[in-house]
């Protein structure tokens, strides 16, 4: 198992691998159509896309969080 403290890595992990792998299946069908070596094509767009995507999250994500406080209604 992985210690407590770690969380946030852990999530951005799972996050960037699911919506990353998501959205280069999406962007890579909607390109190219239903082609022969689509599956290949996309695992490599996934690999490129994920290498992006999880470094992006780490960062952005106090930014986020900042942005949800400044507009969440704190009364409700």
């Amino acid at each position: 198992m992985i210690a407590r403290k770690h969380t946030p890595y852990v999530f951005s992990f799972f996050m960037s691998l699911l919506m990353s792998g998501i959205m280069s299946f999406v962007i890579t069908l909607l390109n190219l159509g239903p082609v022969e070596g689509l599956a290949g094509i996309w695992l490599h767009a996934w690999g490129m896309a994920f290498i992006v995507a999880f470094p992006t999250i780490v960062a952005v994500t106090p930014l986020v969080r900042m942005l949800v406080n400044a507009v969440v209604d704190k009364e409700a």
